[in-house]
């Protein structure tokens, strides 16, 4: 999944245990301007780092998994967790293909190559 958001707060490394580390983050998701949403993402061991060139106000595209997880507590219950894990973290404007993009799809009243070649089809149908 990707999305293309503003980056908002930037938190520290946090060393979990000898192992693990991760960084959290929060952007404001503006699919609809008018009601923003604030997410909060989670990278981990050497992901951690990819935040290092960024700042606050940078707009990015966050590329990312959704994770969810089943733990059952000791007394039994049962609880589910999820969570927002970034994989790749860009600029907005390292994210635009060279060259300028892709073309634009052809026109509706395009004819496609193989009808436009001019040959006679003997086909009786």
């Amino acid at each position: 999944m990707e999305i293309k958001a503003k980056l908002l707060e930037i938190f520290n490394t946090q060393q979990i245990s000898q192992s693990f580390r991760k960084r959290e983050f929060v952007v404001e998701f503006a699919e609809n301007p008018q009601y923003p949403e604030f997410v909060k993402f989670e990278l981990i061991q050497d992901k951690c780092d990819l935040l290092d060139s960024m700042k606050a106000g940078d707009m990015v595209n966050v590329s990312f998994n959704l994770k969810g997880r089943k733990w059952t507590d000791p007394q039994g219950q049962v609880k589910y967790f999820n969570s927002l894990q970034a994989w790749r973290i860009t600029p907005e404007q390292a994210a635009a293909p060279a060259g300028g993009g892709t073309p634009p799809p052809p026109a509706a009243t395009d004819e496609p190559e193989w009808l436009a070649s001019g040959e006679d089809d003997d086909l009786p149908f």
